[in-house]
């Protein structure tokens, strides 16, 4: 199935979805509480957001220094970024998307999902080595020796004139 127009939808079904949340909440709480619950969820997507990112973040160091390929992690972190974006959108129902991109329980069970199912899937050559080992040296051997170097000019014998080599005798 074409992802455009599964977006387009999406693009067009969300925001009135929001608009319908929102007046129906703020008919039951008022505008102000509503408008306040808003501004809070956002603070505490960001909060979230910040704590998920960096525990996402060491887990793919710590992939990556045993050698591992991180995908799941990789995907949390695209779950990461979506639940960000969907708590900076005003709305409780891109809210309620976002905290469940962001909560880890949800965000692994759909990352397992979608691995599983091949969306994410890709053949990848990768090799993790310590910080402290150099790359495995490639082309020729050999010594390296370092110095410097400045090139002269050759110096060029000069060339007696008819004149001159009379001049001598």
């Amino acid at each position: 199935m074409p992802v455009f127009p599964i977006f387009l939808l999406l693009f067009f079904t969300i925001p009135l979805i929001e608009i319908f949340v929102l007046i129906k909440v703020g008919g039951i709480i008022g505008i102000w509480a509503t408008v306040g619950l808003v501004i809070l969820t956002a603070v505490i997507g960001a909060f979230l957001l910040k704590q998920q990112g960096i525990a996402t973040l060491t887990r793919i160091q710590r992939s990556m220094d045993q050698g591992q390929l991180p995908a799941q992690a990789l995907v949390e972190g695209l779950f990461l970024v979506i639940g960000g974006a969907l708590l900076l959108t005003p709305g409780f129902f891109t809210d309620a998307i976002g905290f469940a991109c962001l909560l880890p329980l949800t965000r692994q069970t759909l990352a397992i999902l979608m691995i599983r199912r091949g969306i994410f899937a890709a053949q990848t050559r990768y090799q993790a080595r310590p910080h402290d080992q150099q790359p495995p040296e490639q082309g020729r051997g050999g010594r390296t020796i370092d110095g410097e170097w400045e090139r002269e000019e050759p110096v060029r014998p000069e060339v007696a004139s008819p004149e001159q080599s009379r001049d001598r005798e």
